[in-house]
């Protein structure tokens, strides 16, 4: 379950990179394969977007990888010392790291999305009333992605229920898998990569850079990658 501390504006989505269009981070870690984990999330990262990963050294505003109670992060820039928090027991799945990783780099919740009501039904009654705030929509940049069930943002369709029924029911199609992804998919992908401006439109990458364009298969669940990105970092 992915618990989520919330900031708003396009500001503090953005400015999660330095002035040097690099986001830094410092790891703090007490198990060999925890490091590994995140990692090879960051390595992920860095070769499907434009986004680097630099150890922190003095800089003020960094984000701190900790295994804390439950996983959880910000979302953007908060300054200072900023927690991601990946539980050493519970948050170690690659879709877990990816989701707080987004969320870090400035990603809402697929069921905020400000058009979300076309696509889900929210069912209050059943939510507990301390988590109801993961369902407040959002008016968000959607990066001209469609609303996307398979999101490694969107949450399952019995998160946080307190009777043990659906808190989310898909629509039109109530029986539509909802929240079930164990990766980001291609519309995250595309949805990074717009936000931070990695891309350079052109005839090879015009799929990626253009709302409506046909994409193509990014990632396989081993991480084998299909397509190369042209990219730049993000001055801000």
């Amino acid at each position: 379950m992915f618990v989520t501390k919330v900031s708003f504006g396009l500001l503090a989505m953005l400015m999660v990179f330095s002035a040097e269009g690099k986001v830094k981070h410092i790891f703090i870690y007490t198990h060999i394969h925890q490091f590994a984990n995140y990692a090879c999330n960051f390595f992920i990262l860095t070769i499907i977007t434009c986004i680097r990963f630099f150890p922190r050294s003095n800089e003020r505003d960094y984000i701190s990888i900790e295994s804390r109670s439950g996983c959880y992060s910000y979302v953007g820039r908060q300054g200072y010392s900023q927690t991601v928090s990946l539980a050493r027991n519970g948050c170690l799945y690659h879709s877990t790291v990816q989701h707080e990783l987004l969320h870090a780099l400035g990603f809402n919740h697929e069921q905020t999305r400000s058009d979300r009501d076309n696509h889900i039904q929210v069912i209050w009654e059943n939510i507990s009333d301390d988590m109801k705030y993961n369902f407040n929509k959002i008016n968000t940049l959607n990066q001209g992605t469609p609303y996307d069930y398979s999101s490694v943002m969107q949450y399952e369709r019995y998160a946080f229920s307190k009777n043990g029924r659906p808190t989310m029911i898909p629509i039109p199609n109530n029986n539509a898998a909802l929240g079930t992804s164990t990766e980001m998919s291609q519309n995250d992908i595309i949805r990074i990569n717009r936000l931070y401006q990695c891309c350079e439109c052109s005839i090879t990458h015009i799929h990626l850079c253009a709302p409506h364009s046909r994409t193509h298969t990014i990632l396989t669940m081993k991480y084998n990658i299909h397509i190369t990105f042209v990219g730049r970092l993000l001055n801000i």
